[in-house]
């Protein structure tokens, strides 16, 4: 039975993408920082193991890799935070708002992966970074987010130069029925953005494929699966 870490599973794509592999015969080591909502979330998914706990805590990580065992094979770094809303212009970003963010968005998820690497190679596992259009292209108001998705972007490129016996993804699932969209548009109509589960597809290209290391669109891994 293969096993999978995923971080910020209470919701959205982090939510759907565990369900998916919990139903599909894995055994999924799921974690997000309010505790009844995870529960809530994995309640009759097989195989699930519920670590509700901040990922920027050390003592948690650890719990977390700890909880996979000796062989992981997969690692999704999915937990983040969107940081400073309304979302500012880089002028006024609160310096503590844009540490926060860092903290979450990428210095978490690469102590993360450093605790996970003798798993990971002892399975020729898979990293899975979530990221964004944001990390790539200049929207006003996203540079904290965005400045955090690209730092991310480059430890996965330097993750699969170091590591060539782990597969290492950074992965830009596209705009998102999800509760962060919603925050970064404050009382706008998302309505007609795709469900989470529509990425499902895309992300197994990945996660079950033979895809090299690298960044990759939903859009890219959709006319890969076409």
């Amino acid at each position: 039975m293969p096993t999978a870490i995923i971080t910020g599973a209470s919701t959205g794509l982090g939510r759907a993408l565990a369900e998916d592999l919990s139903r599909r015969g894995w055994r999924t080591v799921v974690d997000a920082r309010t505790a009844a909502e995870l529960h809530e979330a994995a309640a009759g998914w097989p195989n699930a193991e519920v670590h509700p706990g901040d990922i920027t805590d050390e003592a948690h990580r650890a719990e977390l890799v700890a909880a996979a065992g000796g062989r992981l094979d997969l690692l999704v770094l999915n937990a983040s935070s969107l940081g400073q809303v309304p979302l500012p212009p880089l002028a006024g970003y609160r310096l503590d708002e844009l540490r926060a963010v860092l903290e979450t968005n990428v210095v978490a998820p690469l102590r993360l992966v450093q605790l996970a690497l003798p798993a990971l190679r002892a399975a020729a596992g898979r990293v899975l970074a979530i990221s964004s259009d944001a990390a790539v292209e200049g929207y006003p108001g996203w540079g904290g987010y965005g400045a955090s998705k690209a730092a991310l972007d480059q430890l996965v490129r330097v993750l699969a130069a170091e590591e060539p016996g782990v597969r290492a993804y950074a992965v830009d699932p596209g705009d998102m029925r999800t509760r962060m969209h919603a925050a970064a548009f404050p009382g706008e109509d998302i309505s007609d953005r795709p469900a989470p589960e529509s990425v499902l597809p895309a992300l197994r290209r990945l996660i079950e494929g033979s895809l090299p290391s690298g960044r990759y669109t939903e859009g890219q891994l959709r006319e890969v699966s076409a």
